[in-house]
């Protein structure tokens, strides 16, 4: 195990196994005082703000990019300052808006709406996959078993309960909504995405909670050029959820972070912008 991983390791034990013990009144698990857990929340919470603090979300605003068939944001000031002493702004725009939330309802009606997702399911490690360099030489790349194998050989088995990300450095491209769908003259999208095998190994065998990908779509553009929105169904039908356009995946480890997902608690929603942050070693 390398430094990264056991800092990594470290982290999880203490704030998923001493500190969730201590909220519950239970006995720290086995090995936990062996290491050096903190004995109380605010000794982990001391551990983790010595950490880097890494924002993987875009600031969202109206006329970035956005899925082919959404209106605009629209933005207008109700209240302002220097007239009435506070400022209170108008926001309009879609669910799927900017860096964001898509719950299992999104494509499944009766499975979990925004609103429904666990908050135990939003405080994860972080696993990135990087295939930025393979990305860049085929803007149609698939991500394959090997990448995931790969990982593996290099950090162990992907721990359940995990944020799986997949890095392409598609985020670089932000806010260039052209750039992103890199579209043909025939009018074909070409970025990255998600593959089949990958996603059932993910969520059937290694038990992950949720994934997230720096592109528009979890489907490569390819796919979604025929409005073939296939994966994403299958992740939402598993009853979990994803986060679709990350950034600065580059910033943070393959193996040894943990991931921070929050958004707001809106009743029955189908989808909401999102705000992403990693605790990297």
């Amino acid at each position: 195990m390398n430094t990264s991983q056991r800092v990594g390791e470290l982290m999880r034990t203490w704030v998923l196994g001493a500190c969730g013990a201590a909220v519950l009144g239970l006995s720290a698990p086995a090995g936990a005082a062996d290491q050096g857990a903190p004995a109380s929340l605010s000794d982990a919470l001391a551990v983790i703000k010595a950490h880097r603090f890494v924002d993987l979300t875009h600031a969202f605003a109206p006329g970035i990019p956005h899925w082919k068939g959404a209106p605009d944001e629209r933005v207008k000031t109700l209240y302002t300052v220097d007239k009435d002493g506070f400022r209170i702004n108008e926001y309009c725009h879609i669910g799927q808006w900017g860096t964001h939330v898509d719950p299992p309802a999104h494509f499944h009606a009766a499975l979990h709406t925004v609103d429904q997702i666990d908050p135990k399911d939003m405080l994860m490690p972080l696993v990135v996959i990087d295939v930025h360099d393979k990305a860049a030489k085929n803007p149609d790349y698939v991500l394959s078993l090997d990448d995931v194998h790969a990982w593996e050989q290099r950090h162990g088995r992907i721990p359940r309960g995990a944020f799986v990300a997949m890095r392409t450095d598609w985020s670089k491209r932000w806010p260039d909504g052209a750039a992103l769908a890199n579209k043909d003259a025939a009018g074909v999208f070409h970025y990255p995405g998600w593959s089949m095998p990958v996603l059932k190994l993910l969520y059937e065998e290694r038990g992950i909670t949720a994934s997230g990908h720096e592109t528009t779509d979890t489907d490569p553009g390819a796919a979604t050029t025929k409005d073939d929105y296939s994966l994403e169904s299958y992740i939402l039908g598993t009853n979990h959820y994803q986060i679709e356009l990350l950034a600065n995946l580059d910033q943070v480890p393959e193996a040894g972070a943990l991931v921070w997902v929050t958004f707001p608690k809106v009743e029955n929603g189908s989808g909401f912008p999102a705000r992403v942050i990693a605790v990297a070693p």
